[in-house]
Parts: C-alpha cells; sequence; structure tokens
C-alpha cells in the first residue's frame, strides 16, 4: 500500500531519512505518526527508526542530543525541526513489566516492529509513502480493532501499562480490543501495581478525553483494571454511573476529573486526596475543585453575582459546558455578559487597599482586615456600594461602628 498524498510532516522530514539511506543504512517512518496518516487524522511527532546504530546517527548529523541513547534514541535537530531516529532494537526480558533489561541494537525492521505493543502502531513507511505492514495493521485499521502483536499475554508481560494505552486508543480512535487482547488484559490486570502512577494517569486521562470513553471504559471495568488505579478500587458502580453520561467527547482535563469526581460522590475534603493520589498538580486541584463548586451551585440555581466573581470567566463557562451531561441547557452568551458587567472583576480593581484601611483605622493588621476587605469586595460586587475610595472608607467605618 502507498499514501497518494503524503502529509507535510513527513515531506519536512524526508532529507533527514534520505541523508541516513545516502550512508547505507534503512531510514522509515513509524508508530503513531503512520497510524494517523493512514486514517487521515492530525500528526503530532513523527518518529523515525534506522538500522544505523546512535554513533552512526552523530556521525551523519552535526546537531544531536543524547535523548535516550542507552535505549537507541538520538534526537537530530534540523533547522527548526526535531526528529527523534531510534535504531532498530529487540528487548530482553521485562523483570519490573516496566523496562527492558537489556536493550540489543540489531538491523532488521521486522525485528523491531515485531517488538511493538499493538499492529496499527507496528507499521513504518519508506520516504517515497510506501506502507511496510508485517502484522496486518492495515486490516485492523480497517476493522477498527486494537490487536496485540503477536502473542498479547508476552506483550502484557514485557510492559503492563500496554493494557492501559489500548484502552486508551479504543477511547481515542473509538475501536473495539480484539479478543485475545481483552482476555489477556483481564489476566494480567494486577500487574498494573507495578506500573508508576504518573504513567497510569497519562494513560487514564487521555482516555477519559478521547472521542468514546465509553468504548474504553467498559472494558476497563470489566478487565478490573480500575482497581489497580488510584482511589477507584472501591467505585467500580460510580465508574458504571460515568459511563451512563452522554458520550460527549470532554474538551479539558479538569472538566473530566470533575465529571468523575461527582459521579464519585466524593465529599469536598476528600477532593484533593484522591487527586493527590493520582499525582495531580496542585493548580489541577485547584481548578477540578472550582469547577466542581461551580456545577453543584449552578445545577441547583441560576448564578449569583458573587459566584460569577469567585469563580472567573473560564472556570464559569466552563462549569455551563458541563450542564450538558445533567440534560441542562448552557447559557454561554448570558454569563458572559453577566460577568463582564460586574463592577469588578479581581480584589486588585477595590478602589481601596488594605494599607488604606490600615492608615484610615489606624488600627494594627489581624482578622478584621481580611474580614472587611471581604465584606467591601462582596459590597461592590452586588452594586450595594459604587467602587469609590472614599466611599468605601464611609462603608467600612459603618461596619465597625455597628460591631
Amino acid at each position: 500500500m502507498k499514501l497518494e498524498i503524503i502529509p507535510d510532516e513527513f515531506t519536512r522530514a524526508a532529507s533527514v531519512l534520505k541523508e541516513i539511506q545516502a550512508h547505507g543504512f534503512e531510514a522509515y517512518f513509524v508508530g503513531g505518526s503512520v497510524r494517523d496518516a493512514l486514517l487521515k487524522q492530525s500528526i503530532h511527532d513523527v518518529d523515525i527508526a534506522t538500522s544505523a546504530y546512535p554513533e552512526e546517527i552523530k556521525q551523519i548529523f552535526h546537531r544531536t542530543i543524547d535523548v535516550g541513547i542507552d535505549h537507541g534514541t538520538v534526537l537530530v535537530l534540523d533547522g527548526e525541526e526535531q526528529y527523534e531516529i531510534t535504531t532498530f532494537r529487540t528487548e530482553s526480558t521485562y523483570q519490573d513489566f516496566r523496562r527492558p533489561d537489556t536493550v540489543t541494537f540489531v538491523r532488521s525492521l521486522k525485528e523491531d516492529l515485531k517488538r511493538r505493543d499493538f499492529t496499527i502502531n507496528a507499521l513504518a513507511m519508506n520516504v517515497d509513502g510506501e506502507i511496510i505492514d508485517l502484522f496486518d495493521g492495515i486490516a485492523d485499521l480497517e476493522r477498527q480493532v486494537i490487536r496485540a502483536v503477536g502473542n498479547p499475554k508476552e506483550r502484557f508481560h514485557e510492559d503492563a501499562l500496554r493494557m492501559m494505552r489500548g484502552l486508551r486508543f479504543a477511547s481515542q480512535l473509538n475501536f473495539t480490543i480484539e479478543e485475545n487482547t481483552l482476555l489477556a488484559i483481564e489476566e494480567f490486570h494486577p500487574l498494573l501495581g507495578k506500573i508508576s502512577v504518573e504513567r497510569i494517569a497519562v494513560e487514564f486521562i487521555k482516555l477519559l478525553l478521547g472521542k468514546n470513553r465509553q468504548a474504553a471504559l467498559l472494558p476497563f471495568i470489566e478487565t478490573n483494571c480500575y482497581q489497580y488505579c488510584p482511589g477507584l478500587k472501591y467505585f467500580g458502580e460510580a465508574l458504571f454511573n460515568f459511563i451512563e453520561l452522554p458520550n460527549k467527547q470532554i474538551e479539558l482535563e479538569n472538566q473530566a476529573w470533575a465529571l468523575l469526581i461527582k459521579t464519585m460522590r466524593l465529599k469536598e475534603n476528600e477532593i484533593r486526596s484522591f487527586l493527590k493520589s493520582w499525582k495531580q498538580s496542585n493548580q489541577m486541584i485547584q481548578e477540578v475543585q472550582q469547577l466542581i463548586y461551580g456545577l453543584n451551585r449552578r445545577l441547583l440555581e441560576d448564578w449569583q453575582v458573587m459566584d460569577l466573581f469567585d469563580l472567573g470567566i473560564d472556570a464559569a463557562l466552563s462549569v455551563e459546558k458541563l450542564l450538558f451531561y445533567y440534560g441542562q441547557k448552557s447559557k454561554l452568551e448570558e454569563v458572559k455578559e453577566r460577568y463582564l458587567s460586574l463592577p469588578i472583576h479581581d480584589r486588585k480593581q477595590l478602589a481601596v487597599t488594605g494599607y488604606d484601611l490600615l492608615n484610615y483605622f489606624d488600627k494594627k493588621p489581624g482578622k478584621w482586615l481580611g474580614d472587611m476587605i471581604e465584606k467591601l469586595e462582596t459590597a461592590v460586587v452586588n452594586s450595594q456600594i459604587k467602587n469609590d475610595k472614599e466611599l468605601l472608607l464611609a462603608y467600612a467605618k459603618e461596619r465597625i461602628d455597628e460591631e
């Protein structure tokens, strides 16, 4: 098979392949980029595999970086582009179910391709666009099937993360998992306990954001993979409920976490520890907490002005989009207008500062100061008083006198 139209990403990299070939070595585009080209999807990273050894690649190209030279990978800088070039290789046993004990460089493309995870990723393409398909990957693309290369038990025993990758591809590509591959996942799912949370999280998030997460979540549950993911062991029923949400693709990672956590019915004080168990950043945790707070408020009633002020426009609009999953209509334009009409959009815009209040009242800093700024902020946002320094100081004096 030959690609009739070669995508620009390959055309730009063609000179690199030709340069390797000019020195007497084989070189091919491999993996996900070839798969995505056949599926007519956007191509992200173009990877190159070659019969040249790392030191030979470094002699051919003057600008290189050793990004993974022990495993045969050299980064070649070509103008403004950069390409990972990896030597054909075979791998030994995997005692930790993640990394091969040893890597052996070879000159054979077939030996390299047969160690890859799934047939749809075990594709290569030469500089002219001709596809090398040694494991019926094209047929599996046409059948929309995820199938392990060779013996699926061997592939998953080598690298247990491949089970999560297979589930993730089912979601991203809207494919089904081939029967023997699925049976092997069911048998070897406990090996996920050997994989770092960070690596599992990357695949799980991509799974949640795929075009058909239901196609992945059902086998994810039925094979018991979820039991070896942080914080999910006792939430099988909640995950089934999560599947029942409308299967519209989720836009953002924080939205995916928010929908999942709400379905799990975690308490407010449990959210941080759950996301921390997934090694999520403090920034992500804060964003998810905001979305869940906003979603809970919005499902009960329309926005209050302080809600819009506290959440900000981005979080408020994100919550509006999540209403779809609960059978409610969003009011994106109305929310934008209401937010823009607020007297202030940030505490920094308040006409008085803490320093102004300290000077005006000649008092020492304390809890009263934070409380007063919050009262003034609330009064301004609710249009109870204009954002004017003199008016705000007078309003603050009235509040203190009342106390």
